[in-house]
């Protein structure tokens, strides 16, 4: 049986989906707006966490899973998968408490960065054969 370390961080983001989706869902529903934001600020704040966090997570995932499958060792894939998902915690906290950057934000950007980069780089050097871990 495979067991990948992985499937941890991509369970824990979808119910991190979950969660920004049921908030836009409240929201909409206390401000009666079946369709786009209403100009409700709080509304167009939880519409747009949501949005980023399935603009940047899926590729983000699919980087970890991919470090994860090619035998990159497991601290390096727990490391993406945590700051993946403090990142996005950070990420999701920032925006939907207030307009305007915050340290929640900034954190959740740099984090989420990281992980892109250093997922894309360990992408690229799988391909020539090169990975931390057992040979």
């Amino acid at each position: 049986m495979l067991l990948l370390t992985s499937s941890i961080y991509i369970g824990l983001a979808a119910l991190l989906l979950v969660v920004l989706s049921v908030r836009v869902i409240r929201l909409r529903y206390r401000h009666k707006v079946e369709i786009g934001d209403g100009g409700v600020p709080e509304l167009q704040r939880a519409i747009r966490a949501h949005a980023n966090f399935i603009e940047y997570v899926p590729i983000a995932l699919l980087l970890i899973l991919t470090a994860d499958l090619v035998g990159h060792q497991k601290w390096v894939v727990h490391l993406l998968g945590v700051a993946l998902l403090v990142g996005r915690l950070a990420h999701a906290y920032g925006f939907t408490s207030g307009p305007g950057p915050n340290r929640g934000r900034r954190l959740g950007v740099s984090l989420t960065t990281m992980v892109l980069v250093a997922g894309g780089v360990l992408a690229i050097a799988s391909f020539f054969g090169l990975r931390i871990g057992p040979a």
